[in-house]
């Protein structure tokens, strides 16, 4: 593995704004996808009748997301730049796939969020809910990329007319827009990710390569308990059962006993891998396969969380969280059900109690124990989940402590986990 720090990134913006192309293009002119792979592409994009759609193909790996040109889950490859290793986690744009986004975000340490600078595009809906999720979910490093810029002619004014759009989105959720670079881009032409274009005399600003390595490396809590979410759980010939999933906290070895919740059940650990390299051990940050003895595959899911055992994750009985309403069609009472999506887990959870309306900004009770509330306010409530679930308290465990609610093929809200009571083995 290299030696550089490495850096979760996602890409969030709305469907057709042009992500898997301009990310595409980032990986092969980094040198991170080779020319035969590209001109393999190329041919199945022909095929398809969908020339020049060869470097959105690069992340689109399902033949139903290439047929449909659309992204439907969530794609991991790695690119390097001078001073970062990152893994691009290629975050779906599309409506129904917010609950895949909602999974990427929970992992990344910075966004990039691609807004169309294509006549008629720019800031719309999707890019409004994308914005809320990564500010709720804790991502506070962005670089914002203005796509499209060949459809307007490279045109200056329209880039200031979108940035200007999005500054006034960005800035009342408390993203720090002048820390927030904005690049003009064109995915298809590859203008200003790497090398600085000539269509865009106007701009001096950073590429969106100099912009990524801006960011900085979020703290890596290695001393805090293992905590691994489980995305997915493989059964290899010949290896046996391997769980996959980002080591939020805490530190993996080879020869480690670990207990997965809330399945309840332990194995040891036999090996570890990361981008198909043997590792010894995995930290904070690193998205790994790890082989486990004594497990088979059908004890374990998506939405378990590895530990150790003796400090295993916490199963809840019932917990107590922050939550804002983004949007509902009439009010959130006591007795709601809907859809916690928390880490790699989706469970339903009824809401048993609102116990206060607060203050956004401030934090400070307006109401006690309301009957309702609806879009637009914030509250503390207790929620029971269903069926047996891990949720954190956010914090010690951020990662495990955020979530976003949906309901009706939408975001209802998004919040953080304040307290959690155990639940009674």
């Amino acid at each position: 593995m290299p030696e550089k720090p490495h850096l979760n990134i996602i890409t969030a913006g709305h469907v057709d704004h042009g992500k898997s192309t301009l990310m595409g293009r980032l990986l092969f002119e980094t040198g991170a996808v080779r020319k035969e792979e590209l001109e393999k592409l190329k041919a199945i994009a022909k095929e398809y009748g969908k020339e020049g759609w060869e470097f959105a193909y690069l992340l689109d790996k399902e033949k139903e997301e290439r047929m449909r040109g659309l992204t439907i889950d969530v794609m991991h490859r790695p690119f390097e730049t001078k001073k970062y290793f990152f893994t691009i986690i290629d975050c779906p744009g599309h409506r129904d796939f917010v609950k895949n986004m909602i999974t990427g975000a929970s992992q990344a340490d910075g966004a990039i969020l691609v807004v169309s600078a294509k006549t008629g595009e720019g800031v719309q809906e999707q890019t409004k809910e994308h914005t809320f999720l990564l500010k709720v979910l804790g991502i506070n490093q962005i670089v914002v990329a203005i796509s499209k810029m060949d459809t307007v002619d490279y045109s200056k004014e329209r880039f200031e007319e979108v940035k200007k759009d999005v500054i006034n989105l960005l800035k009342p959720l408390g993203f720090n827009v002048d820390k927030i670079r904005f690049v003009p881009v064109s995915g298809i032409y590859g203008d200003n990710l790497v090398k600085k274009s000539e269509k865009t005399p106007w701009y001096d600003g950073p590429t969106l390569i100099e912009a990524l390595d801006e960011f900085e490396v979020p703290p890596r809590p290695i001393d805090k308990p293992l905590r691994i979410p489980i995305q997915d759980v493989y059964s290899i010939t010949g290896v046996g059962t391997v769980p996959v999933g980002r080591v939020e906290t805490g530190v993996l070895r080879v020869g480690d006993t670990v207990i997965f919740e809330p399945a309840g059940v332990k194995g040891e650990v036999k090996s570890i891998e990361m981008h198909h390299q043997p590792i010894q051990e995995a930290k904070p940050g690193d998205n790994i396969g790890f082989n486990v003895r004594g497990i088979s595959r059908d004890q374990l899911r998506r939405g378990d969380v590895a530990g150790h055992p003796d400090n295993p994750p916490t199963v809840a009985e019932e917990f107590t969280a922050q939550i804002i309403v983004l949007q509902h069609p009439t009010a959130i009472a006591a007795g709601y059900t809907p859809v916690f999506h928390c880490h790699t887990a989706s469970v339903a959870c009824t809401i048993t109690e609102i116990l206060a309306k607060i203050d956004p900004k401030t934090g400070q009770v307006i109401q006690e124990k309301p009957d309702f509330i609806k879009t637009g306010d914030a509250a503390r409530i207790k929620a029971k989940p269903i069926k047996p679930m891990v949720i954190e308290k956010y914090s010690e465990f951020p990662g495990l402590g955020r979530f976003a609610i949906r309901d009706m093929s939408m975001t209802i809200a998004a919040g953080i986990c304040l307290d959690v009571k155990k639940a009674s083995k």
